[in-house]
């Protein structure tokens, strides 16, 4: 049994890990930490876990976290989780950080996307990118382990297959991606507030999106040579979900059959990637910790179509399966 304690719980993030690590059969929640005041339960917070644990918010040193706790999740925003990561890192913790505070390797770039130094600068570079599908070995060894963002994850489980067998033009990438709107997360804004977001389907920060260097970043590691995406994405009025399309040129003519068998063969042995025929819908992931990608070749052009669950595999879910491989659980465990 790994005892767990989970920082800034709540968000649906963290609420959704929950309910997935209350099934998990090795996994025992002993800590939830928030600043808000009072210690409320974490019923009041989600009245989805009435009866099912009797936890209180408590705000924890990092100290107090690492005398509870073996693993630590890390839902906290960005900025405030390499404050405290560190400090967990030191007490022999490890952590499973769901910010993008480990995920780029290059401080500069982080510090242009983000707007603030880095205050763990010298990690960057050493921490796995905790997407198993294209860096299950580095992920046991682990200390910690940097989740994936949820757009990245669509995007880069179509592309990467392509990428590195060398079908398509690592220049030529347009990727059109819509989320649901708890991938803006809990804290009220003017943007999901309901009458704003109803009914109504717009795109955001495109070109300025912090996924962007994310995405460029690991796809080049794929291609072996650097990648630039254009990245356009969406809200789309519905709780969760992403749904991907990318566009991109072929190097080589490439029937509609030699891309789906590329990226067939690719994930033939991952649990948790579905190549399909159809075109696949947000609702067929929902719940669920599947990426479920097709193909097509129109007029020349390579096109991908994937999508997840933002909040299982675009986030909790992925954090569960990197625990249960950092911990030589099964890997599938809980999920």
């Amino acid at each position: 049994m790994t005892r767990i304690a989970i920082l800034g719980a709540t968000g649906y993030t963290a609420v959704e890990l929950i309910k997935i690590l209350l099934r998990h059969p090795n996994a025992e929640i002993v800590a939830v930490t928030s600043r808000q005041e009072g210690q409320p339960h974490i019923a009041m917070i989600h009245p989805s876990l009435t009866g099912r644990l009797d936890l209180r918010l408590e705000d924890l040193s990092p100290a107090e976290v690492a005398a509870r706790a073996e693993c630590v999740f890390s839902c906290l925003p960005h900025g405030a989780s390499a404050s405290v990561v560190p400090a967990l890192l030191d007490a022999g913790r490890r952590v499973v950080d769901f910010s993008a505070d480990y995920r780029l390797n290059d401080p500069t770039v982080y510090e242009q996307w983000y707007g603030q130094k880095h205050v763990d600068a010298a990690r960057l570079g050493k921490v796995p990118y905790g997407l198993p599908e294209l860096f299950r070995d580095q992920i046991p060894p682990a200390r910690l382990v940097a989740n994936p963002g949820c757009f990245p994850t669509t995007a880069i489980l179509a592309l990467a297959p392509l990428l590195k067998a060398g079908l398509i033009d690592p220049k030529s990438i347009v990727i059109d991606s819509k989320s649901g709107v708890s991938g803006a997360g809990r804290t009220l804004k003017l943007t999901t507030h309901y009458p704003e977001c109803n009914e109504s389907f717009s795109a955001y920060n495109v070109g300025r999106h912090r996924h962007t260097p994310e995405i460029d970043q690991v796809l080049g590691m794929a291609a072996g040579c650097p990648v630039e995406v254009v990245f356009a994405p969406h809200l789309v009025p519905m709780d969760r979900g992403i749904l991907t399309t990318t566009y991109s040129q072929p190097l080589t003519a490439a029937s509609e059959e030699k891309v789906l068998q590329t990226i067939r063969d690719f994930y033939a042995d991952e649990p948790f990637v579905r190549v399909v025929d159809h075109l696949p819908a947000t609702k067929d992931a929902m719940g669920t910790n599947f990426c479920d990608i097709t193909a097509r070749v129109v007029r020349g052009r390579v096109l991908t179509i994937s999508c997840i669950d933002n909040l299982v595999k675009g986030a909790s879910g992925a954090a569960v399966q990197n625990f249960n491989l950092m911990f030589g659980y099964p890997e599938t465990t809980a999920l």
